[in-house]
C-alpha cells in the first residue's frame, strides 16, 4: 500500500500536502530557498557562490516537484471544483 502525501487541488493545478511527510518535504524546501535568496541578496553575479545558490535553489525546487508528483493520490491537471 502506498502512502500518499498530497492530494490533487480542488482548484488549479498541482498538489496540496496532506501528511506531516508532505507538509515536512514542503517546508524544508522552503526553508532551504529562502536561506539561499538571503545568500543570494549579499552576492553579486560574477561571485561563484552565486550560481551555487541559484542552482541549489533549482535542485530544491525540482526535487519539491518529483516527490510531490510521485507521492500525489491521482494525477495532476487543471481543475475547476467540482466539474
Amino acid at each position: 500500500m502506498t502512502a500518499y502525501w498530497f492530494k490533487p487541488k480542488r482548484y488549479g493545478y498541482g498538489a496540496t500536502p496532506v501528511t506531516w511527510q508532505g507538509w515536512s518535504v514542503t517546508v524544508v524546501t522552503m526553508v532551504i530557498v529562502i536561506a539561499t535568496t538571503m545568500l543570494l541578496a549579499a552576492q553579486t553575479a560574477l561571485d561563484p557562490w552565486f550560481w551555487a545558490a541559484v542552482a541549489t535553489d533549482i535542485v530544491a525546487v525540482a526535487a519539491l516537484w518529483t516527490i510531490s508528483r510521485r507521492k500525489t493520490d491521482g494525477e495532476w491537471r487543471w481543475r475547476w471544483g467540482d466539474r
